[in-house]
């Protein structure tokens, strides 16, 4: 059972994505909050699998939330809700360690989906946030200091590529034919070799390097 819990200061919004969520079967929502203060203390407590955090909210925001709910919980996985044009925003996020992000107006499948993804410990990035987030990376990158790739095994790439794609450890073993082990093995290889913390970090690095890129 996927525990979560909403943080949204819009109770419309929060109620919305409850009804929705209440009738997966392998969904239960544990509890919600009005605002990342509130947020902090009832994720401590209940410890939940995934959080659906709001990015802009009054008082203390998104990104600061996220990074609160990650040294109180660290095994609760955060996927940040955002709305068009908040770029910087989700950077920030990002760095604060969220573990995925996609706009508000995303279908309920695909919300369902992300939910799914990140509770199988893999990170989810929404495409059409993810080419601006990357402009802005780009834009921001000193042309005097050059990234050069790291040296990655065609194997490497292949799993590399798929995590691009939110698959779960299974799926990708299963598409290159391989073990689940095999492909842990390949993804610690990856984020050793690219000197990133997290899955998601390594992603957006290959992508902004042009390692990979996107479906």
């Amino acid at each position: 059972m996927i525990r979560v819990f909403i943080v949204d200061d819009h109770a419309v919004v929060r109620h919305g994505i409850m009804s929705m969520l209440k009738i997966e079967g392998d969904i239960e929502v544990v509890g919600e909050a009005d605002s990342g203060m509130a947020a902090i203390e009832k994720v401590r407590a209940l410890g939940p699998g995934v959080v659906l955090l709001d990015l802009k909210m009054p008082g203390m925001g998104g990104s600061l939330t996220c990074r609160a709910i990650k040294e109180v919980s660290p095994r609760t996985r955060v996927l940040i809700l955002t709305g068009v044009g908040a770029e910087q925003e989700v950077m920030t996020a990002l760095e604060h360690g969220a573990d995925g992000y996609m706009l508000k107006d995303a279908p309920a499948e695909e919300l369902l989906h992300a939910i799914r993804v990140l509770a199988d410990g893999h990170a989810y990035l929404q495409p059409s946030i993810t080419r601006r987030v990357l402009r802005r990376l780009s834009a921001g990158a000193s042309p005097q200091q050059p990234l050069l790739p790291p040296q990655l095994t065609p194997r490497e790439l292949d799993v590399l590529r798929l995590m691009a794609t939110s698959r779960s450890n299974k799926e990708m073993a299963e598409a290159l034919t391989v073990t689940e082990e095999t492909v842990r093995s390949h993804i610690k290889s990856i984020l050793g070799k690219l000197r990133q913390p997290n899955r998601m970090q390594a992603v957006l690095f290959a992508l902004r390097l042009g390692i990979i890129e996107l479906e």
